[in-house]
């Protein structure tokens, strides 16, 4: 692979694996309705102060969100409004997925077993 295309692909992976967890994807929709400091978001999402910190350095890390710090506080923003974008486009792939998946069960069909 070319060096510039190793680069491309590294930082596809690392845009992806920032949102390779429910909690992750969480607090994007949340910021996505308004940007938001620690706080805010553990009581919007009902999720431990820790682990939205944590979450939070994964996003800022992978580049899908930004900070301003405001004295003592800190808020939190996406850093490109298209990123939700992306995830409605995921989210509509794996709705389609589903009903496939759904529709080959009900295809299905299990041989009754017989009594003997």
């Amino acid at each position: 692979m070319l060096p510039q295309r190793a680069e491309i692909a590294r930082l596809h992976a690392e845009l992806c694996a920032g949102i390779s967890d429910p909690n992750r994807i969480a607090i994007l929709y949340a910021l996505s309705e308004s940007p938001s400091n620690v706080s805010d978001l553990t009581a919007r999402l009902r999720l431990p102060q820790s682990t939205v910190s944590r979450h939070l350095r994964i996003l800022r890390n992978s580049g899908l969100v930004t900070f301003e710090r405001r004295g003592r506080e800190v808020v939190y923003e996406l850093s490109n409004y298209r990123v939700i974008q992306a995830l409605e486009l995921l989210r509509e792939v794996l709705t389609e997925r589903i009903s496939n998946h759904s529709q080959l069960i009900n295809q299905t069909t299990i041989p009754e077993k017989e009594v003997g």
